[in-house]
């Protein structure tokens, strides 16, 4: 089964065709998803969102809507799962937009499937484009997918978001202890003078 079997693709936005180009021209400001906005590991960070001033009042298809998954067109190809608190952001052209066929495949599992490393390595190995390797959706329609359970897809998502958590905690650990380490350098520097 290929991922073009269980989901609709399609392109995000290309902004150049709707920037307008002054306050006269400005129809609707968008809040825009970029590339800074996913992390490499398929995470939407605090990074502020960008407002992108538009000519016209844009369709709805090019706006995230839950339980979209987007994926990177470009190198590193990243993944990202699109919650409640991400719905109604702008989807510009270097991200693809992918529906799955939530009676088949949910899409938290697609989107961790995608940032596997062996469909990036795919996806390097059918790129276009010399100075920006970059992909396109006819390549990721032809992503081998799996079968698997709805059973199985629930229960790797949650093994899923509790190894994401204790990333989370570990990193914030590690924070901390750099604060510590700081704190005590500081403290025996100071104690020298």
């Amino acid at each position: 089964m290929q991922l073009g079997d269980i989901a609709k693709i399609s392109t995000g936005l290309v902004l150049s065709r709707k920037k307008a180009q002054g306050d006269h021209d400005a129809k609707a400001t968008y809040k825009l998803l970029t590339l800074k906005n996913i992390s490499e590991d398929g995470i939407i960070n605090n990074e502020p969102l960008d407002e992108f001033i538009s000519d016209d009042v844009l369709e709805d298809h090019y706006f995230t809507i839950e339980g979209d998954v987007l994926i990177r067109l470009s190198h590193p190809y990243t993944s990202v799962f699109i919650d409640k608190k991400h719905r109604g952001l702008l989807v510009p052209s270097y991200f693809a937009i992918i529906k799955v066929d939530q009676m088949k495949y949910l899409p938290q599992y697609i989107a961790w499937y995608l940032n596997t490393s062996e469909v990036k390595k795919e996806l390097e190995r059918s790129q276009s484009g010399s100075r920006i390797p970059s992909t396109n959706q006819n390549i990721l329609k032809t992503i081998p997918v799996a079968k698997t359970t709805m059973e199985n897809q629930k229960a790797f998502i949650e093994l899923l978001r509790l190894h994401l958590q204790e990333q989370h905690l570990y990193k914030k650990l590690i924070e901390e202890k750099e604060r510590w380490f700081q704190g005590i350098s500081n403290q025996l520097l100071q104690g020298r003078q």
